[in-house]
Formats: structure tokens, C-alpha cells, sequence
């Protein structure tokens, strides 16, 4: 019921990534951290107006010219290290192409880009997701609080807990768009301060809605 209200109310992308598209994923989920998306698309534009977004031009260019082209994504000195950092890793490691790793089982695949530099379970799960075609929902801080007020997860579940909660309530196949959907709502109703419980069309399943419509009593004699 959760997940058809959500497909009524709310629009998300219909994404088609590959394999081909790891890299440029990977630099953009570097940009996102601690900026918003604006910003991350600014700071994406303006990198690949500077270079190929591919590891061989960002592991032999400049830190410095990477700072600036990413400047408006803040955090940018830590970033453009970052960058170069993995840029170089993948080509020693992997020779530039991820493609290898997503041909291995979820788990294995799933270890191997942990093992990158600055890469977490989110930006690991986002990859496997979008570009290897995996069967994970990666979990940011809009899905990790809407899934604990709609009672998707325990309110003490971590990253890890919340990623496997959802997975056990909804088929494989909707992994993709509930993990755009619930990102949806967090950013339009079920925000982090003064939620718009009135507004929701989930306010009369929702454990910690604030509101509750009230229950027209029906007379049918």
C-alpha cells in the first residue's frame, strides 16, 4: 500500500546507468558530500568543462585545478584529493573499469568498493544500484529518517539495518524507484524539521504522523 501511494503521489527519474557509468557516478557522489544537489551539479559541470571524467585525466591532473574547478561544492581541497585518489586507485587496481567488480556476487562486489578511499556503504550501494545492477537500496539521510517515522525500520536501526528492512518489505524489482520515491518524500513532506503531517498522503498509516484525519462515521440506514 506504501509503495502505491508513493508511485500515485510522487514522481521519480527513470534512471538507466551501466557499468560504463561508474566513474562519473562515483566523482559525482564525492561532489554531493555535505552540499546540496544543486551545487553538485554546478561542481559536476564545471569539472567536466576541465577534464574527461575518466580516471586516466583526473589521476594525472593537478590538485589544484580540480580544487578549483569544484570549488562551488565546498569541502573542495578534501574533495579534489579524494578525486585524484581514486582516480589513481581504480587504474591501478582495476585498470580504470569497475566492470569486473559488478560481474562478482552482491556481498564480494560490495566489499571490493568498500576497499576504495572515501568509499562508504551509501556511495557502495549507489554504485551497485545504478550502475552494476544489483539488488541493494542504498540508504541516504532523507530514506534513513523517513524509514524509521514510517515504521519501515526499528528507530534504533543503523545504515546496515535500515538497507536490509527495506530490502525484506519490497520485491527487487521496486528497489530502484523506492529508493528514489522515499527520497521524494523526504525532501518535499516528511522534512527533517516540522514534517508536513497534514499534507501526507500517508498521515493515516504513518506511525508518527502528527496528524490524523479524523474518521467520518457513515450512516447507512
Amino acid at each position: 500500500m506504501i509503495l502505491s501511494r508513493l508511485k500515485a503521489n510522487l514522481l521519480w527519474p527513470k534512471v538507466r546507468l551501466s557499468a560504463k557509468d561508474a566513474f562519473p557516478t562515483l566523482i559525482r557522489t564525492v561532489l554531493s558530500q555535505h552540499t546540496n544537489d544543486k551545487n553538485t551539479d554546478r561542481a559536476f559541470e564545471s569539472l567536466s568543462k576541465a577534464f574527461p571524467i575518466i580516471p586516466e585525466a583526473l589521476a594525472n591532473a593537478k590538485e589544484e585545478d580540480i580544487e578549483k574547478a569544484i570549488k562551488v561544492a565546498g569541502i573542495y581541497r578534501n574533495k579534489s584529493r579524494l578525486i585524484r585518489k581514486l582516480a589513481v586507485q581504480l587504474l591501478g587496481q582495476f585498470k580504470g573499469d569497475l566492470s569486473s567488480v559488478f560481474k562478482s556476487p552482491l556481498d564480494e562486489a560490495r566489499e571490493k568498493l568498500l576497499g576504495l578511499p572515501g568509499v562508504g556503504p551509501k556511495t557502495a550501494d549507489i554504485l551497485l544500484l545504478f550502475c552494476g545492477g544489483k539488488h541493494t537500496i542504498p540508504v541516504d539521510t532523507h530514506i534513513f529518517r523517513v524509514s524509521k517515522r514510517l515504521g519501515l525500520a526499528s528507530k534504533d536501526a543503523d545504515y546496515e539495518a535500515v538497507r536490509r528492512s527495506l530490502q525484506a518489505l519490497f520485491p527487487e524489482k521496486e528497489y530502484l524507484p523506492i529508493h528514489f520515491l522515499l527520497i521524494s518524500l523526504g525532501r518535499s513532506i516528511c522534512i527533517a524539521r516540522k514534517p508536513r503531517c497534514r499534507t501526507c498522503f500517508l498521515n493515516d498509516v504513518c506511525p508518527s504522523s502528527t496528524y490524523k484525519p479524523e474518521t467520518v462515521e457513515r450512516n447507512d440506514d
